[in-house]
């Protein structure tokens, strides 16, 4: 979508918030209604706040998390010509969305929504998508650069559930150890949701197992590192970024590793956050997520204006500066940085571990 004369006049004649006050409109796709109400509640409260300190039109729509509701957004965000539409958590809704707005010459700024194929497919479709949330393989991408530099001279083991997604999490780190000369000393697919992990933390040790990566929920993380410290067994555990779930009633021990993404709230602006609660919200779940969003999208519209450019053009090889920090994208719409980093478990809480 190219922004008629006028508005690249006034964005150049007043200053960017004045004018998009006047001129620009962006849509917000959010479930708001059912079992992910609470998400998109998140999300509509950060995206005002982000329209309003920008200066920017806000159209909501709820997109229900589901196909229909996500067609019915793309359709309502036309109607109101939005500039840009922002948005969604859930792949149905947002694949739904997408052609509508392409043939619309409408770019979509993606809040939550990890599917690979939303950006790889880009091509193929046409779609004029971008996203703020890390591939699905992001993940596993950081978990396989972290530990393999850091474990290099450790007898490490690899474990998994069992489940679809832990043994693709675990196969790839031992594939990507394989491929930096590692090797591990153990590899296995153990019992969920046992009362001990005795036995496994048992065959660990008489692999002679240093450290280990745990592909499955906090709750078996927390009961084999009990267990292992009820034996005198010192071992180093390590988990993806389920390991953020609510504590069990088996807590993690100190000193367990997870390979995660930061609370927005300890990375974002403290001036923001302050506003936000002194206005009696709480910035939790997506609400800086959605406020971040909404500042790209509007900024997005300011640089296109001024380049005379299609918007969807901004979201590509750009950087922005946000209330989450410094955010750049690569020629595909992916973010150009991994956001996951490694975090340590200390007193009820995860602190970052600063790489080297």
């Amino acid at each position: 979508m190219r922004l008629p004369g006028l508005i690249l006049a006034l964005a150049i004649a007043l200053p960017a918030s004045a004018a998009l006050a006047q001129q620009v409109r962006v849509g917000l796709a959010a479930p708001l209604s059912g079992p992910s109400e609470i998400l998109g509640r998140q999300m509509r409260t950060g995206a005002e706040a982000a329209a309003a300190a920008r200066g920017v039109a806000l159209t909501v729509a709820d997109d229900a998390c589901s196909a229909q509701g996500g067609l019915a957004a793309a359709h309502a965000f036309v109607a109101a010509r939005v500039a840009v539409a922002a948005g969604f958590l859930c792949t149905e809704a947002v694949e739904a969305a997408l052609p509508v707005l392409k043939d619309a010459g409408i770019a979509t700024l993606v809040t939550g929504v990890r599917t690979n194929s939303l950006t790889d497919r880009q091509k193929k479709t046409g779609w004029l998508v971008a996203r703020l949330a890390p591939r699905a393989d992001a993940e596993l991408a950081a978990a396989s650069h972290i530990l393999t530099e850091r474990w290099r001279a450790e007898h490490f083991a690899i474990v998994d559930d069992g489940t679809i997604y832990s043994r693709e999490l675990a196969e790839g780190l031992r594939n990507a150890a394989e491929r930096a000369g590692l090797k591990p000393v153990f590899i296995d697919t153990f019992r969920p949701q046992l009362d001990n992990q005795i036995a496994l933390v048992g065959r660990l040790r008489k692999a002679g197992a240093t450290h280990i990566f745990v592909a499955g929920d906090r709750a078996d993380v927390a009961i084999i590192g009990r267990d292992a410290a009820q034996l005198g067994y010192p071992l180093t555990i390590a988990g993806g970024e389920v390991l953020r779930a609510l504590p069990d009633e088996i807590d993690l021990t100190d000193g367990a590793l997870m390979i995660g993404l930061p609370e927005s709230v300890d990375i974002a602006r403290p001036d923001i956050v302050a506003a936000q609660r002194a206005a009696g919200v709480e910035p939790e779940g997506y609400v800086l997520p959605a406020y971040q969003t909404v500042e790209i999208a509007a900024e997005a519209v300011v640089r296109a204006a001024a380049q005379d450019k299609p918007v969807a053009a901004m979201f590509a090889d750009q950087t922005f500066d946000t209330v989450l920090g410094a955010v750049g994208f690569n020629g595909q719409g992916e973010r150009a940085d991994n956001p996951y980093r490694l975090f340590r478990y200390q007193g009820g809480r995860f602190e970052e571990v600063k790489q080297p």
